[in-house]
């Protein structure tokens, strides 16, 4: 064998070990993929708004058609009205207007020049509404307003809107008259429960009967909405950690349960009763209870007095006697105010400046009237509450 074939032989003897070699050869492992995956982070606004959640007991709470949300607000007379803009002539709106217990000035949204939704509000001089005026003050950090409602006070406004403090769609805002700029305040937003991610709107005091509501689309399919109803709380208050879970005050926050807020059920109770005599006393009474319910007065949530008999504290007693001739005076008042309108839309141009210059003095009268009657109601409260505790 020459040497050549010897190279050969050795060659091709050594070609499969060199490539079972090959084949036993490890292969690098590929190390997995780590996705991380950030959680996302919440709003801290949403987060100290719910630490802050208002302490409220809501007593009921009814899902409607929106369109029909509003004829389940049940309201004394003398807390104003709510209505839709097709419900109420003079003025060109296509929302919902808030009334005040005069009757004499409107509040309600619209467009404004430049298409964007603000809320504006007019006064009635006669029978005729005055040109609508944009409110002053309302546009810091808001966008476009609407759903108003004036307090009793006519300082103290609610009213929802869209903007860089809102958390969700239309929040709930409040603001107060400043008369020294004649402007109102930066308005705030009253936060949690009232609030969500959703569209809320449409507050309502009824500081008579201290019950309130609110709407929310929270949690409802399209058309439809929840109308709350709850007790006014004197004082605002937050829940307390140290006393509830943060789960619990975020159930709260989102009123997962009504029932949670109503603790014993006593106040509820009390306030379905208030509820229930609004309801009546402004349901076309007859003789008989207008003169009962003229002559009510709530003292708390569990007592209601008609008669100078049922007090224990004479000075009570008085300020309630003074109570009625009040309220018998505003009755005569308004009845007379009425009569002067109507002879209003009938007179002539000396006529009716005549009755202009009457129908201006006794409607200051009569608003003269109800402030001292509230102060009364309030004196009254306060006596015989102190000497039946």
């Amino acid at each position: 064998m020459t040497v050549r074939q010897f190279a050969i032989l050795s060659l091709a003897l050594l070609l499969p070990l060199s490539l079972n070699a090959q084949k036993k050869k490890k292969r690098p492992v590929k190390k997995p993929v780590v996705v991380v995956v950030e959680e996302p982070q919440e709003d801290p606004r949403i987060t100290n708004m719910r630490e802050m959640t208002q302490q409220i007991v809501i007593i009921d709470s009814i899902v409607t058609d929106k369109s029909q949300f509003l004829s389940h607000y049940v309201l004394s007379s003398e807390t104003g009205k709510i209505m839709t803009a097709s419900q109420f002539k003079g003025i060109k709106a296509d929302g919902y207007i808030y009334l005040n217990e005069m009757g004499n000035k409107a509040y309600f949204g619209k467009a404004d020049k430049n298409g964007i939704r603000q809320i504006f509000t007019s006064d009635k001089l006669g029978d005729r509404w005055g040109e609508p005026i944009l409110m002053n003050g309302l546009s810091e950090g808001i966008d476009e307003a609407d759903y108003p409602f004036m307090m009793n006070d006519g300082i103290t406004f609610y009213f929802a809107a869209r903007g860089e403090e809102s958390i969700g769609g239309y929040d709930i805002f409040f603001t107060r008259y400043d008369s020294r700029s004649g402007a109102f305040l930066k308005p705030e937003n009253i936060g949690m429960p009232f609030n969500s991610e959703a569209n809320d709107y449409m507050y309502a005091a009824d500081e008579q009967s201290g019950i309130g509501y609110f709407v929310s689309d929270r949690r409802q399919p399209e058309g439809k909405v929840c109308v709350y109803i709850f007790i006014l709380p004197e004082t605002r208050r937050s829940y307390d950690p140290s006393r509830f879970t943060e789960q619990q005050i975020r159930d709260f926050a989102d009123i997962t349960r009504i029932a949670d807020t109503w603790g014993n059920g006593s106040e509820r109770r009390a306030a379905l009763e208030r509820l229930k005599a609004v309801f009546t006393n402004d349901s076309q009474p007859t003789a008989d209870n207008a003169t009962e319910a003229n002559t009510a007065i709530v003292i708390n949530d569990r007592l209601t007095y008609s008669s100078v008999r049922d007090f224990r504290s004479p000075t009570a007693a008085n300020h309630y006697r003074e109570l009625l001739k009040a309220r018998e005076r505003l009755s005569t008042l308004e009845a007379d105010l009425q009569k002067s309108r109507d002879r209003y839309v009938r007179a002539d141009e000396n006529g009716r400046s005549l009755l202009r210059d009457i129908i201006l003095h006794n409607e200051e009268q009569s608003l003269t009237l109800r402030n001292n009657i509230r102060s009364l109601e309030k004196q009254i409260r306060n006596e015989e509450n102190n000497i039946i505790k």
